[in-house]
């Protein structure tokens, strides 16, 4: 006996209901003609993840049921198929006139018309960007339902990282574990998934097939790689990442029980992922939000030509505009080297001067600022010059202004408010200057989208960075070097260790504790900046809640 699965790794749209449930018909009636009998789709796959406070809103959750009923009625007439999709369930019930949640994140098994079995995720995840304890209430119980004369346990991404639930899926009479999931990507997730996966498989004694999301989703991205184990651990199969798959695998009853088999996708490089995070979550947001373009400014530096080369990796050239601004600090070849890197992407490029604009405010402000010396006013007033050309830009033609600061910048407040800052989205937030370095690096000698182009100008990555807003400026005149001030940061900031344990770990007070004070003075500044793309485990924004206002010192 083999079972033929089809894991429809897809990429949904959050609140399109009726257009999700259309992608899930098309896509079961595709793998149905293949042979599948199984098709599994993501958690919430219905309403795509995540919702947020939609799931707070009776008629979004009522939409959501129509569009299960949608998938099933149009399913009806393929024999043996059993399409499992997410969805939310329930809804508030009154108890002495208070509110009561009782609303699930669910998964229902179709299967010829009916609607045969429902599931409720046991394990609500309420830490990093998750915060599912805000929207749903935990399940009970277990799903078992069986498929061409396997007996299947259904689990809901969480549930699968704890013992319980597999083990009560076991004990209902599960031979197989099918795992649908929407887990979002930071470097070094998948590889991290497979493991905890296979551990989960070989302490239950069941092979799992993994079925995972795609697509980017405001700040977060979805990076697909669905895979299997067998029920000794040994991966069987894995989809690619960064893209939609229809992909197959099989179910084997063999002697010793269901084994599994299909291709395996070889693995890749931490930077080959983070590229294809940052290009999919642009074409994403760009895309899901019906923008027609972007525009950014190109300054000659580092940061913004990584940008540029994600934008047009993403979207195409016709679809990226770039704009130089030069100042009355900006080098010659910072002119030379933004032209050659724009005319070899073939990307829109013009160039407009804001030294009549910086010469303007400053007489204006002359009688004001008289006696006083120049300093980070002036500077900022070239950022915000810049900032509000851009932005006239943007409202103009439409196109979404991507900024180019990075984390390294984001941390310590090396940023300008509405001037750098401004903008749409937000595209390398949370990568980190030496990172920035390395993914520069990596795209000059990579060329995963076919584009025969090598195409950030290596003066640009090997010239020492500058903001370029005063005489000879170098960006380590405010900062330590990037290698220290980023080492502290991944420490400080993405693993929470503390002052003291960052200095017995060689780094020297004094850097360490202006690194912490940096952190915590510019929080203020993070609350303004636009949404921007997650690609570590702790990123700006949903992954770090600090308070504005505090008397608190580590």
């Amino acid at each position: 006996m083999t079972l033929k699965i089809c894991i429809a790794q897809l990429n949904f749209l959050v609140g399109d209901t009726a257009g999700n449930a259309q992608k899930i018909i098309a896509a079961a009636r595709n793998a149905h003609a293949q042979g599948a009998r199984l098709v599994l789709t993501p958690e919430l796959s219905i309403c795509g993840y995540a919702a947020e406070d939609l799931f707070l809103r009776p008629a979004f959750v009522a939409a959501c049921d129509d569009a299960v009923k949608t998938v099933a009625r149009e399913l009806a007439g393929l024999k043996g198929l059993h399409v499992v999709v997410g969805h939310p369930q329930g809804g508030d019930v009154r108890s002495k006139s208070v509110a009561v949640q009782r609303r699930f994140n669910a998964a229902s098994v179709l299967s010829e018309g009916r609607i045969l079995e429902t599931y409720a995720k046991r394990e609500l995840p309420n830490y990093q960007v998750f915060d599912e304890r805000r929207y749903f209430t935990p399940g009970q119980g277990s799903c078992v339902f069986q498929v061409e004369g396997v007996n299947v346990g259904l689990l809901v991404c969480e549930d699968a990282w704890f013992e319980e639930p597999a083990l009560l899926a076991k004990e209902a009479g599960a031979e197989l574990l099918a795992v649908i999931n929407a887990s979002p990507f930071h470097v070094g997730k998948g590889g991290e998934r497979i493991v905890r996966m296979a551990d989960r498989a070989r302490a239950v004694g069941l092979p799992l097939v993994y079925a995972h999301l795609v697509g980017g989703q405001d700040e977060v991205v979805f990076d697909g790689g669905s895979f299997a184990v067998d029920a000794d651990g040994t991966l069987a199969a894995r989809a690619p990442g960064f893209q939609e798959e229809l992909f197959g695998l099989q179910a084997e009853r063999q002697s010793q029980g269901i084994k599994l088999g299909g291709m395996v996708v070889p693995e890749r490089s931490p930077e080959a992922d983070l590229w294809d995070a940052l290009v999919l979550g642009v074409r994403d947001y760009i895309g899901k939000n019906g923008f027609p373009g972007v525009l950014l400014g190109l300054s000659g530096g580092i940061d913004s030509a990584l940008v540029l080369a994600i934008a047009v990796d993403a979207l195409g050239r016709d679809k990226v505009r770039a704009v130089m601004m030069p100042s009355p600090y900006t080098a010659d070849i910072s002119w030379i080297d933004a032209r050659d890197m724009a005319a070899r992407l073939g990307v829109r490029y013009d160039e407009i001067s804001i030294v009549p604009q910086f010469e303007a405010f400053k007489a204006a402000l002359a009688g004001e600022f008289q006696g006083l010396p120049e300093d980070t006013t002036e500077e900022n007033i070239q950022a915000r010059i810049r900032g509000v050309l851009l932005m006239a830009l943007s409202n103009k033609f439409g196109s979404i202004v991507l900024t180019t600061g990075n984390k390294s910048e984001m941390a310590t407040g090396y940023c300008t408010l509405y001037g750098d800052m401004a903008g749409g989205f937000a595209v390398i937030k949370d990568v980190l200057k030496t990172t920035v370095f390395r993914l520069a690096h990596w795209r000059n000698v990579h060329d995963p989208y076919g584009t025969g182009i090598n195409p950030i100008p290596e003066r640009i990555i090997t010239r020492p960075p500058s903001a370029e807003l005063r005489p000879d400026q170098t960006d380590q005149d405010s900062l330590p070097p990037y290698e220290v001030l980023d080492a502290i940061l991944e420490r400080y900031m993405e693993n929470d260790q503390g002052v003291e344990e960052i200095i017995a770990a060689g780094f020297e007070r004094a850097v360490v504790e202006r690194v912490a004070r940096l952190i915590r003075l510019n929080e203020y500044k993070r609350r303004q900046a636009p949404v921007g793309i997650r690609v570590t485990h702790r990123s700006f924004g949903k992954d770090w809640r600090y308070p504005i206002t505090g008397k608190f010192r580590a």
